[in-house]
Protein backbone atom coordinates (compact mmCIF):
# COMPACT_ATOMS: atom_id res chain seq x y z
CA UNK A 1 0.00 0.00 0.00
CA UNK A 2 3.07 2.10 1.02
CA UNK A 3 4.85 1.62 -2.40
CA UNK A 4 2.06 2.68 -4.40
CA UNK A 5 1.49 6.34 -3.01
CA UNK A 6 5.63 6.77 -2.29
CA UNK A 7 5.63 6.67 -6.57
CA UNK A 8 3.02 8.78 -6.49
CA UNK A 9 3.98 11.32 -4.37
CA UNK A 10 7.26 11.31 -6.21
CA UNK A 11 5.74 11.94 -9.32
CA UNK A 12 3.60 14.70 -8.05
CA UNK A 13 6.88 16.13 -6.99
CA UNK A 14 8.97 15.98 -9.81
CA UNK A 15 6.15 17.09 -11.68
CA UNK A 16 5.67 20.30 -9.01
CA UNK A 17 9.69 21.02 -9.86
CA UNK A 18 9.21 20.79 -13.62
CA UNK A 19 6.53 23.96 -12.94
CA UNK A 20 8.70 25.67 -10.39
CA UNK A 21 11.36 25.29 -13.53
CA UNK A 22 8.76 26.52 -16.12
CA UNK A 23 7.95 29.50 -14.16
CA UNK A 24 11.24 30.74 -13.38
CA UNK A 25 12.70 30.21 -16.98
CA UNK A 26 9.65 32.55 -18.21
CA UNK A 27 10.43 36.04 -17.00
CA UNK A 28 6.62 37.82 -17.25
CA UNK A 29 5.18 34.61 -15.72
CA UNK A 30 6.97 34.57 -13.03
CA UNK A 31 6.46 38.49 -12.61
CA UNK A 32 2.74 37.57 -12.46
CA UNK A 33 2.73 35.08 -9.74
CA UNK A 34 4.63 37.04 -7.69
CA UNK A 35 2.18 39.68 -8.23
CA UNK A 36 -0.56 36.99 -7.40
CA UNK A 37 1.01 35.92 -4.43
CA UNK A 38 2.25 39.58 -3.30
CA UNK A 39 -2.02 40.29 -3.80
CA UNK A 40 -2.91 37.23 -1.50
CA UNK A 41 -0.99 38.35 1.22
CA UNK A 42 -2.07 42.01 1.13
CA UNK A 43 -5.89 40.42 0.73
CA UNK A 44 -5.22 38.03 3.53
CA UNK A 45 -3.55 40.18 5.97
CA UNK A 46 -6.02 40.57 9.30
CA UNK A 47 -6.03 44.27 9.65
CA UNK A 48 -7.11 44.64 6.38
CA UNK A 49 -9.95 43.45 4.46
CA UNK A 50 -9.33 43.58 0.71
CA UNK A 51 -11.16 40.98 -0.56
CA UNK A 52 -10.62 42.58 -4.34
CA UNK A 53 -6.94 42.17 -4.12
CA UNK A 54 -7.45 38.34 -2.71
CA UNK A 55 -9.66 37.88 -5.63
CA UNK A 56 -7.39 39.59 -8.26
CA UNK A 57 -4.33 37.58 -6.54
CA UNK A 58 -5.78 33.93 -7.14
CA UNK A 59 -7.14 34.51 -10.36
CA UNK A 60 -3.50 35.58 -11.15
CA UNK A 61 -1.92 32.94 -9.98
CA UNK A 62 -4.98 30.04 -11.38
CA UNK A 63 -4.17 31.87 -15.06
CA UNK A 64 -0.80 31.50 -15.16
CA UNK A 65 -1.01 27.84 -13.32
CA UNK A 66 -3.65 27.02 -16.05
CA UNK A 67 -1.29 28.23 -18.68
CA UNK A 68 1.64 25.49 -17.47
CA UNK A 69 1.64 21.53 -19.08
CA UNK A 70 3.08 20.57 -16.03
CA UNK A 71 -0.42 21.79 -13.62
CA UNK A 72 -1.95 19.57 -16.58
CA UNK A 73 0.13 16.83 -16.38
CA UNK A 74 -0.09 16.53 -12.24
CA UNK A 75 -4.22 16.86 -12.74
CA UNK A 76 -4.09 14.14 -15.23
CA UNK A 77 -1.68 12.10 -13.24
CA UNK A 78 -3.57 12.51 -9.97
CA UNK A 79 -6.98 11.83 -11.76
CA UNK A 80 -5.21 8.68 -13.09
CA UNK A 81 -3.82 7.34 -10.22
CA UNK A 82 -6.78 8.32 -7.45
CA UNK A 83 -9.09 6.52 -10.14
CA UNK A 84 -7.16 3.06 -10.61
CA UNK A 85 -6.45 3.00 -6.81
CA UNK A 86 -9.94 3.84 -5.64
CA UNK A 87 -10.85 0.59 -8.49
CA UNK A 88 -8.39 -1.36 -6.44
CA UNK A 89 -9.28 -0.51 -3.44
CA UNK A 90 -12.70 -1.36 -4.30
CA UNK A 91 -11.88 -4.99 -5.47
CA UNK A 92 -11.84 -4.91 -9.10
CA UNK A 93 -9.34 -6.35 -11.17
CA UNK A 94 -8.65 -6.49 -14.49
CA UNK A 95 -4.71 -6.81 -14.92
CA UNK A 96 -5.07 -7.35 -18.79
CA UNK A 97 -5.84 -3.63 -18.99
CA UNK A 98 -2.82 -2.90 -16.42
CA UNK A 99 -0.19 -0.95 -18.85
CA UNK A 100 2.53 -1.70 -15.72
CA UNK A 101 2.79 -5.36 -16.61
CA UNK A 102 2.98 -4.88 -20.28
CA UNK A 103 5.23 -3.69 -22.96
CA UNK A 104 4.30 -2.09 -26.46
CA UNK A 105 5.27 -3.88 -29.71
CA UNK A 106 5.29 -2.47 -32.77
CA UNK A 107 6.68 -4.65 -35.78
CA UNK A 108 6.53 -3.31 -39.01
CA UNK A 109 6.85 -4.83 -42.58
CA UNK A 110 6.32 -3.64 -45.92
CA UNK A 111 5.57 -4.38 -49.55
CA UNK A 112 5.30 -2.55 -52.68
CA UNK A 113 2.98 0.83 -52.48
CA UNK A 114 -0.47 1.04 -53.46
CA UNK A 115 -2.82 3.43 -54.00
CA UNK A 116 -2.55 5.86 -50.63
CA UNK A 117 -6.16 6.24 -48.71
CA UNK A 118 -6.92 7.86 -45.89
CA UNK A 119 -7.51 6.11 -42.25
CA UNK A 120 -8.60 6.72 -38.77
CA UNK A 121 -7.31 4.94 -36.00
CA UNK A 122 -7.44 4.78 -32.06
CA UNK A 123 -4.15 4.94 -30.23
CA UNK A 124 -3.99 3.47 -26.27
CA UNK A 125 -2.97 5.74 -24.06
CA UNK A 126 -1.01 3.14 -21.66
CA UNK A 127 0.36 -0.03 -21.78
CA UNK A 128 0.72 -2.54 -24.89
CA UNK A 129 -0.38 -2.94 -28.31
CA UNK A 130 1.00 -4.63 -31.36
CA UNK A 131 0.83 -3.51 -34.97
CA UNK A 132 2.27 -5.38 -38.02
CA UNK A 133 0.75 -9.01 -37.86
CA UNK A 134 0.66 -8.76 -41.54
CA UNK A 135 2.17 -7.37 -44.17
CA UNK A 136 1.33 -3.59 -44.87
CA UNK A 137 2.60 -0.60 -47.10
CA UNK A 138 5.04 1.09 -45.08
CA UNK A 139 3.77 4.82 -43.79
CA UNK A 140 5.22 6.85 -41.66
CA UNK A 141 4.71 5.72 -38.16
CA UNK A 142 3.46 8.64 -35.31
CA UNK A 143 3.24 7.27 -31.71
CA UNK A 144 1.30 9.16 -28.61
CA UNK A 145 1.53 7.67 -25.18
CA UNK A 146 1.10 8.92 -21.47
CA UNK A 147 3.17 5.93 -20.21
CA UNK A 148 4.55 1.91 -21.06
CA UNK A 149 7.49 0.42 -22.56
CA UNK A 150 6.75 0.78 -26.01
CA UNK A 151 9.66 -0.88 -29.03
CA UNK A 152 9.45 -0.26 -32.23
CA UNK A 153 10.77 -2.92 -34.44
CA UNK A 154 11.74 -2.24 -38.21
CA UNK A 155 13.66 -5.41 -38.95
CA UNK A 156 11.35 -6.93 -41.30
CA UNK A 157 11.11 -3.62 -43.01
CA UNK A 158 12.44 -3.11 -46.28
CA UNK A 159 12.33 1.00 -46.25
CA UNK A 160 11.31 2.92 -49.06
CA UNK A 161 14.45 4.45 -51.51
CA UNK A 162 13.73 8.21 -49.78
CA UNK A 163 13.26 9.88 -45.91
CA UNK A 164 10.99 7.71 -43.59
CA UNK A 165 9.71 9.38 -40.43
CA UNK A 166 9.19 7.84 -37.44
CA UNK A 167 7.84 10.07 -34.43
CA UNK A 168 7.01 8.99 -30.55
CA UNK A 169 5.47 11.20 -28.03
CA UNK A 170 5.46 10.09 -24.40
CA UNK A 171 5.59 10.98 -21.13
CA UNK A 172 6.54 8.51 -18.85
CA UNK A 173 8.58 5.12 -20.37
CA UNK A 174 11.65 3.77 -22.03
CA UNK A 175 11.33 3.52 -25.61
CA UNK A 176 13.37 1.40 -28.13
CA UNK A 177 13.67 1.24 -32.08
CA UNK A 178 15.28 -1.78 -33.79
CA UNK A 179 16.59 -0.23 -36.93
CA UNK A 180 18.19 -3.01 -39.70
CA UNK A 181 21.84 -2.45 -40.73
CA UNK A 182 22.28 -0.01 -44.20
CA UNK A 183 19.56 2.38 -43.13
CA UNK A 184 20.93 6.12 -42.47
CA UNK A 185 19.61 7.83 -39.08
CA UNK A 186 18.77 10.76 -38.44
CA UNK A 187 18.24 10.84 -34.74
CA UNK A 188 16.43 13.70 -32.66
CA UNK A 189 15.48 13.74 -28.98
CA UNK A 190 14.20 16.00 -26.21
CA UNK A 191 13.25 14.98 -22.76
CA UNK A 192 13.37 16.72 -19.15
CA UNK A 193 15.48 13.96 -18.05
CA UNK A 194 16.19 10.82 -19.49
CA UNK A 195 19.28 8.09 -21.01
CA UNK A 196 19.96 7.89 -24.87
CA UNK A 197 21.51 5.16 -26.24
CA UNK A 198 22.30 5.53 -29.76
CA UNK A 199 25.61 4.03 -31.96
CA UNK A 200 27.13 3.07 -29.34
CA UNK A 201 27.12 5.99 -27.49
CA UNK A 202 25.42 6.56 -24.02
CA UNK A 203 24.28 10.18 -23.00
CA UNK A 204 22.40 11.67 -20.18
CA UNK A 205 20.08 14.53 -20.66
CA UNK A 206 18.49 16.91 -18.23
CA UNK A 207 16.21 19.65 -19.92
CA UNK A 208 18.18 18.88 -23.11
CA UNK A 209 18.00 17.96 -26.62
CA UNK A 210 20.05 16.41 -29.08
CA UNK A 211 20.53 15.75 -32.75
CA UNK A 212 22.32 12.92 -33.98
CA UNK A 213 23.65 11.25 -37.39
CA UNK A 214 24.67 7.60 -38.16
CA UNK A 215 27.92 7.31 -39.46
CA UNK A 216 25.99 5.99 -42.85
CA UNK A 217 23.48 8.56 -43.24
CA UNK A 218 24.75 10.78 -46.11
CA UNK A 219 25.62 7.09 -47.80
CA UNK A 220 22.62 5.67 -47.36
CA UNK A 221 20.55 5.21 -50.07
CA UNK A 222 17.01 4.63 -47.26
CA UNK A 223 17.29 7.22 -44.52
CA UNK A 224 15.45 7.57 -41.31
CA UNK A 225 14.06 10.41 -39.72
CA UNK A 226 13.53 9.40 -35.81
CA UNK A 227 12.20 11.53 -33.64
CA UNK A 228 11.05 11.17 -30.20
CA UNK A 229 10.14 13.61 -27.01
CA UNK A 230 9.66 12.78 -23.59
CA UNK A 231 9.19 13.96 -20.53
CA UNK A 232 10.98 11.17 -17.96
CA UNK A 233 12.35 8.16 -19.80
CA UNK A 234 15.29 6.20 -21.41
CA UNK A 235 15.78 6.04 -25.21
CA UNK A 236 17.93 3.43 -27.28
CA UNK A 237 18.26 3.06 -30.77
CA UNK A 238 19.54 -1.03 -31.97
CA UNK A 239 20.55 -2.02 -34.71
CA UNK A 240 19.11 -5.68 -35.76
Amino acid sequence: MRSPWRFFIIIELLLAVFLLWQVSSNPPVLIMVVFGILNIYWGLRKNHRRKFQLILGSLILIICLVNSPATWLMLIFAVLFIGLKGVEIAGVSFPSYSFKNKKQMIIVEAENPTEHQGEKKKQPWFGNERIGNQVFEWDDINVDLIAGDTIIDLGNTLLPKEDSVVIIRKVFGRTRVLVPYGVGILFEHATFYGKVRFEEEELILKNESLKMYSVDYDDSPRRLKLITNSLLGDVEVIRV
